[in-house]
């Protein structure tokens, strides 16, 4: 019997004011309304995690800090990842290029998409974060969701604020597409890796 695989839904911003709970949110439902996969949220103000400071990644040698080890133990759990991208001086935050850089072995061989969003949809900050995704080798998969231009400031707070379930046509065949390719890629690489 095939089991589903688990994918990860990853909050890449920690601010206190930052909007990605919103299209997080949004995502998971639209992931969890699918029967051919298990999401999981995985938000990075829940890890405590430290400035990278260890002599080599986890790739070279095992981490020292517990609070890398025990978000390396949490990254490790998933068989793929969708990120929630905002889009900060044109590439990804500071929280989600540490938490990247955190651990090593449990990204490879997986697949990763993105909800992306920013005036531009998030974009530049996506290609940023495919590129550090192929280093960590992981696959990115070609589609993902963007939410940019009078979309973004449509949905939000320093725009009109309304629910993204507004936009939803919008953004309902990139989801599916995103969805898809993350379904066919993680079942592809788990049984590769197994």
């Amino acid at each position: 019997m095939t089991t589903k695989p688990k994918i990860a839904l990853i909050i890449g911003s920690t601010r206190a004011t930052r909007f990605a709970d919103k299209p997080a949110a949004w995502m998971l439902k639209q992931a969890q309304a699918r029967d051919d996969m298990d999401v999981e949220l995985v938000d990075l103000r829940d890890f405590d995690l430290p400035l990278f400071d260890e002599p080599a990644s986890n790739l070279w040698m095992p981490s020292s800090d517990p609070r890398a080890v025990t978000w390396q133990q949490k990254i490790g759990e998933f068989d793929g990842y969708i990120f929630v991208v905002a889009e900060y001086n044109r590439s990804i935050t500071g929280a989600l290029k540490n938490a990247l850089d955190q651990a090593y072995n449990e990204w490879g061989h997986k697949p990763m998409s993105a909800i992306a969003y920013g005036s531009v949809g998030g974009t530049r900050a996506l290609e940023h974060l495919r590129n550090i995704a192929v280093e960590l080798q992981m696959v990115p998969t070609r589609n993902a969701v963007h939410i940019g231009g009078g979309d973004f400031f449509a949905v939000h707070p320093v725009g009109a604020n309304a629910e993204i379930d507004t936009i939803a046509d919008h953004l309902m065949p990139s989801v599916t597409a995103t969805l898809d390719d993350i379904v066919w890629w993680a079942n592809a690489t788990k049984a590769a890796r197994g």
